[in-house]
């Protein structure tokens, strides 16, 4: 029996109705998106400023004044309008809908008249439009915002914003291209490719397919764009201000433009960069069939996740260029982990699960999902990770310049303030992530256990069905079908977590199930009656889990692991210092509800031991291996990673050393 690609179920076939993931989505809709909104007016006291909305006001001739901020702020409106509007199709909203509205107009005012739309370029440096693509993310800006007008427009129905992005690609295409007079170009940072997709997708125009077709073939050919390009500014580079060396071919890998994308064999470079690219590359290869296309997406996407992945779903090991490093060296205290970086690897994964349903592609999706995404943002909604941390030292991220780049606390809001927004619009858009349909094949894929109601078209007719899932604290799923086919055998596809070990059971209206195991879901193909029940029990146990040997950082080393939940040990729980602590390998992981943490959570005990401390004297920095007293028993506490740093300012660590 064969898995066949699956079609994308979103915002108007699926709704979430959750215990676990309510509270975030209600999060978002009620605090974070107004929260940002404020910070996008530059109103959060103490907060670095944005210049977005004023950006646009001044571009706009409301109001005086110069640019503020990075060469790409007017992508973290877009950003937050995209999220804007996947909410209003979720959670209609009167005001919110005005305030966007507002927001449109605002910028449909500073375009230009031939369709061009940057304030940067407006306000700052008018007439050199289109000379800087290596640095100045242009169409990286225009991209961000086709998604936002394709997800208002889906949302509300409205064409404006819409529009406004139609022309914009129209005067894009009118400069990029083959023909003769046109720049063969790209951009330095890659993200029009997987917006022109979608721009396609909402208006059935093929030049936006073949615009994007374009910007994945150019890139990394020969000659150059990127390196010509320097030539023609002498160097001079938009960061530095100043002249600099004419990049070499090895240089641009950190725009993966070293090479054209069908030849690429590793992830490398700038980590967003190169998960927008193989997002847009998977697209193009399910909308065109292209098998290169594919083929190099199905590389790309074994090198980030087999050998450059941290076990929260993290990517890119290094503060420098924000960017992956080589096979294995995953530091867990100077790690980067950007939290747009899991973003785009949860596109580039749904992308993949569009291409062909294979139950690894979600488990990561599901992995990055609940750790290090929802790990980047607190509580309250208004802190947020730009880093996410296997390891913190306080002391160390204050005084010692190699770390800095590692917080211990969220903070309100950046300078670059890309990943706030980017969690805001992922979290308002988690209903297009749970389920797929392949409709010729009859076939009904649930990649994610959410709570939630879904509508599904096939070919033999429309599958609803309600979902109920305890995840992430019961490994218990029920599905009731509520509408199938009449007299049509449907396949039902449920994933089977990797964390469960190929144990799960199946029942179908109270009775055992046999099921087929194809490319790691459990297929049943029957006929369906409304009010057929569904209970799916993958076994959820917490467990320790070790690293490759490669990975030199963690050896010797244990995480804790509980369905697809990462734990740590935090100060708070446990004292410091925590690398003094190491846990007993053989010993029972205890796990408990706790109530009163942080809207509750199940917390892990383990036996472990802490270091002798009380002998050392204080003017000692080593002796003899042999003196003191042997280890302390202690119990040690493990919390869910995605919850650390939520009560107080402390050490925090995923891997944990192991005796016995």
């Amino acid at each position: 029996m064969a898995i066949s690609a699956g079609v994308v179920q979103g915002s108007k076939d699926v709704k979430i109705h959750d215990d676990f993931w309510n509270p975030f989505i209600e999060l978002v809709r009620g605090t974070v998106i107004p929260y940002q909104w404020e910070a996008l007016n530059d109103r959060i006291p103490g907060a670095e400023p944005s210049y977005a909305v004023r950006n646009f006001r001044i571009a706009a001739g409301i109001q005086k004044g110069e640019f503020g901020g990075m060469v790409f702020q007017d992508s973290d409106l877009a950003k937050w309008l995209e999220a804007v509007g996947y909410s209003l199709a979720n959670h209609p909203d009167p005001e919110l809908e005005r305030t966007a509205d507002d927001v449109i107009e605002l910028i449909a005012k500073a375009q230009h008249d031939n369709g061009y739309l940057n304030t940067y370029f407006t306000l700052k440096e008018p007439g050199k439009q289109w000379t800087n693509l290596h640095e100045a993310h242009e169409l990286y800006c225009a991209g961000h915002m086709i998604e936002a007008a394709v997800a208002y427009y889906e949302a509300t129905g409205k064409r404006k914003m819409l529009d406004v992005v139609c022309r914009f690609v129209d005067h894009i295409a009118a400069v990029f291209g083959r023909e003769p007079g046109k720049l063969r170009g790209y951009d330095g940072h890659q993200e029009i490719e997987l917006a022109l997709v979608k721009l396609y997708q909402a208006t059935d125009d093929e030049r936006h397919l073949r615009l994007a077709q374009f910007f994945i073939d150019e890139r990394g050919t020969d000659p150059n764009f990127l390196i010509e390009e320097c030539r023609q500014r002498e160097g001079y580079s938009h960061f530095q201000k100043k002249q600099l060396q004419i990049p070499t071919v090895r240089q641009l890998a950190y725009n993966q433009a070293h090479q054209p994308v069908r030849e690429q064999e590793v992830a490398i470079g700038h980590s967003v960069r190169a998960m927008y690219m193989y997002t847009a590359m998977a697209d193009l290869a399910k909308l065109t069939g292209d098998a290169e296309l594919l083929a190099a997406c199905r590389r790309l996407w074994r090198n980030t996740t087999g050998k450059q992945m941290y076990i929260t779903g993290g990517i890119g090991s290094t503060h420098h260029g924000e960017a992956f490093t080589f096979d294995y060296d995953l530091p867990n205290d100077t790690i980067y982990a950007e939290t747009c970086a899991s973003i785009g690897l949860i596109f580039f994964a749904s992308r993949m699960l569009q291409l062909e349903s294979r139950s690894e592609y979600a488990d990561v999706l599901e992995r990055a999902l609940y750790n290090n995404v929802i790990g980047s943002m607190s509580r309250d909604g208004k802190h947020y990770f730009y880093v996410n941390p296997l390891e913190v030292w306080p002391e160390a991220s204050e005084s010692n310049p190699g770390r800095r780049h590692v917080k211990a606390v969220r903070q309100k809001w950046f300078g670059c303030s890309c990943c706030p927004p980017n969690v805001a619009r992922l979290l308002s858009s988690l209903n297009r992530y749970i389920y797929t349909a392949a409709p010729e094949a009859n076939n009904v894929f649930v990649h994610l256990f959410i709570g939630s109601t879904a509508q599904l078209d096939l070919a033999a007719g429309q599958v609803a069905l309600r979902q109920q899932s305890r995840l992430p604290w019961e490994g218990h799923t029920r599905l009731e079908l509520t509408a199938a086919p009449p007299d049509t055998a449907v396949t039902l596809s449920l994933r089977i977590p990797s964390w469960c070990g190929g144990r799960a059971a199946l029942s179908i209206n109270g009775v055992h199930a046999d099921y087929e195991t194809v490319n790691g879901y459990a297929a049943v193909t029957r006929q369906w009656t409304p009010g057929d029940i569904i209970e799916w029990e993958p076994a959820l146990e917490a467990r320790l889990s070790a690293a490759h040997p490669q990975i030199r950082a963690n050896a010797g080393k244990a995480a804790i692991e509980r369905g697809p939940l990462v734990y740590c040990l935090e100060e708070a729980d446990n004292g410091r210092p925590l690398a003094s602590l190491s846990l007993v390998g053989s010993s029972r992981l205890e796990a408990s509800y706790h109530d009163e943490l942080l809207g509750g959570a199940i917390v892990i005990a383990a036996d472990g031991h802490a270091d002798e401390r009380d002998s050392w004297r204080d003017e000692a920095l080593y002796r003899p291996y042999a003196e003191g007293r042997t280890p302390e028993p202690v119990k040690l506490q493990a919390i869910p990673y995605y919850l650390w740093g939520n009560r107080s300012l402390g050490e925090m660590t995923v891997w944990i050393r192991v005796n016995g």
